[in-house]
């Protein structure tokens, strides 16, 4: 088969699946698992689909309702959640944005924690406001309803007023290079201004979201300092963020 031909398969298979496998296509194809990885990065270097951890997406991914997104790759954000969530200490101050991944770890904060979190996350901000021991502060600003989240520049000078402990964010996009990008302007100016906020930042991330690419910055990689995911820390696609000195969980 030539590579046109591949090209085209892939593309096919992914408008009717949303999402494709290396390990897949190989079998199908007849192919290598190197000669797809070819074909995908080549596809996605042409904005035709979205290469991550283990296969592609949809160049668009994800444009799905908020309530959507609680249950996509539940069992994946629901480990992360359970990894990190020993990284809040008593006595801190945090800086948490929106997410279904923040959601699932603020479920399983111990009852007995004494912190004080600041959120431009309606729906982390209702989880965290029955907890007996957590003094919760919600940015208000105008809702981003996909998102449940708010924005703008009265959320931004909100966080720009605080020193925080600790900075969690929910993670589109992480690149070794590039650091943590996001799809939307708007939300990204708030997530940079929860960076610029803490003496420490951690990025929780499913794997299909490594080493993919947004259009605007949020945090430099050399800001990062810890990253959450649902691998084995010596999996090979964190291996270029161990090398740049970041904590893996």
């Amino acid at each position: 088969m030539l590579k046109e031909e591949r090209h085209a398969y892939i593309l096919q298979r992914l408008s009717a699946r949303q999402k494709v496998l290396t390990s897949s296509l190989s079998e199908e194809l007849s192919v290598s698992e190197d000669t797809i990885r070819r074909d995908l990065k080549e596809l996605a270097d042409n904005g035709q689909l979205r290469k991550v951890h283990g296969g592609a997406l949809p160049p668009s991914h994800n444009p799905y309702a908020y309530r959507d997104r609680e249950v996509y790759a539940l069992e994946s954000k629901i480990k992360i959640a359970e990894k990190a969530r020993s990284l809040i200490q008593d006595g801190q101050v945090v800086l948490m944005d929106g997410g279904t991944t923040n959601l699932e770890l603020v479920k399983r904060l111990p009852q007995d924690l004494h912190a004080t979190f600041f959120t431009n996350s309606l729906p982390v901000a209702v989880q965290l406001s029955g907890h007996p021991h957590i003094e919760v502060i919600f940015a208000g600003g105008k809702l981003l309803k996909d998102a449940q989240a708010t924005i703008g520049l009265e959320v931004v000078h909100l966080f720009s007023e605080i020193r925080a402990d600790i900075c969690i964010l929910g993670t589109r996009s992480l690149h070794h290079e590039a650091g943590i990008t996001e799809i939307n302007w708007e939300e990204a100016q708030v997530k940079r201004s929860l960076v610029q906020a803490a003496k420490k930042v951690v990025a929780l991330v499913i794997s299909e979201k490594i080493d993919t690419l947004q259009p605007y910055t949020v945090c430099d990689i050399k800001g990062l300092h810890t990253v959450v995911t649902e691998l084995d820390t010596t999996d090979e696609i964190l291996i270029p963020y161990k090398k740049r000195g970041i904590v893996l969980i």
